[in-house]
């Protein structure tokens, strides 16, 4: 399993966006910031925690682009985004690549 998050708008990768993945159901399984590389590194320590089942990745957007100082509304479009995903076999490689602005936002299942 492994996330990927690029600010497209700035074509730079999304450093220090804050980020969580949980099990469904609300077991918090890592919450960490999006490294200099565009990853999010504690997910490579944890591949034995994943199963087969269904999961959740939330992407703090709206304060990711606050801290980068760019204006928003007072209601953001992209608050907390929450990305619902399934893993059928847990021993292959998931990747999710995210591409974000803070008006959009695009991802696949990578690394098959």
């Amino acid at each position: 399993m492994s996330i990927h998050v690029v600010d497209v708008a700035s074509g730079k990768v999304a450093e220090g966006m804050v980020v969580r993945v949980r099990r469904l159901g609300g077991e918090l399984l890592c919450a960490a910031q999006i490294a200099d590389n565009g990853l999010l590194a504690p997910l490579s320590e944890l591949a034995d925690r994943f199963e087969r089942g269904v999961y959740e990745v939330e992407l703090d957007v709206a304060a990711f682009y606050r801290a980068q100082g760019h204006a928003s509304p007072h209601v953001p479009f992209l608050d907390v985004l929450v990305y619902r995903f399934g893993l059928d076999d847990p021993h292959q490689h998931y990747h999710l690549p995210f591409k974000l602005t803070a008006w959009g936002v695009s991802c696949f299942r990578g690394g098959a």
